[in-house]
């Protein structure tokens, strides 16, 4: 049973310039998931790129007829998990880019801007190699065998910095001597708390008593019925 065959989306960017061919090229990659290795075919004429690869499910199938020619022998190519990255150089020297990708102006479904790689015409002046962005193709991020991976800084250097050299040491002698005529003050800059003063303690616990006894309140037992107080008993006596 064959595979259904499909056309592979294809991202596309470009550099030029008159006389670098590190930086006069395509960027192209073709989205083909999952094609072991022994399925693609990849052919690159000077105006033609052919590619073919086969996954489980589907074929991949595309035949591109480019705007102009490329310099086949300097163009490189990387096969992943996704797909196939080329990097064509392009065999006219020239600052413009191409106006398109493909010969013809209909436009291709398939095709589409790979707008992490591209940059306008006039922005491309400070960019590095575009080799560089295949794996094997280029200088990798950081220096160089001598560099330990930080990009040639001569860390040996640091220590001559300004600023150091020549500090008066005597200088932070005095500010220590400063220090210690302040009275030695706690790191924390907090000073002791004065005591309170007995008197005080006094008045405060005389208050508080005195709060206390004016809202207690007064507690007189009634009398019981038929008591007399000894007084009354005493003036009703004499009168008989």
């Amino acid at each position: 049973m064959s595979l259904p065959t499909t056309i592979p989306e294809v991202l596309w960017a470009q550099r030029s310039h008159e006389e670098d061919g590190t930086k006069n090229i395509i960027y192209l990659t073709i989205t083909a998931p999952d094609c072991p290795p022994d399925s693609v075919e990849l052919q690159l004429e000077p105006t033609k790129v052919h590619f073919k690869g086969s996954s489980k499910i589907k074929t991949f199938a595309l035949d591109l007829e480019l705007y102009a020619e490329i310099d086949v022998d300097n163009s490189k190519q990387h096969l992943s998990a996704r797909g196939v990255e080329l990097v064509l150089r392009k065999k006219e020297f020239k600052a413009e880019f191409w106006p398109r990708l493909l010969k013809e102006s209909k436009k291709a479904h398939y095709l589409r801007t790979d707008f992490d790689k591209w940059v306008d015409e006039d922005e491309q002046e400070d960019e590095a190699s575009g080799f560089s962005d295949i794996p094997g193709g280029g200088a990798q991020f950081g220096g160089g065998e001598d560099s330990g991976g930080f990009g040639g800084i001569d860390f040996s250097k640091l220590g001559n910095m300004g600023g150091m050299e020549g500090m008066d040491m005597s200088a932070l002698q005095g500010l220590e001597g400063m220090n210690a005529a302040s009275g030695g003050a706690d790191d924390n800059g907090d000073d002791d708390m004065p005591e309170l003063e007995d008197s005080t303690l006094e008045k405060s616990e005389a208050a508080e008593a005195t709060l206390a006894t004016e809202e207690a309140p007064e507690a007189t037992a009634p009398a019981a019925e038929g008591e007399t107080s000894p007084g009354i008993e005493e003036i009703s006596e004499d009168k008989k």
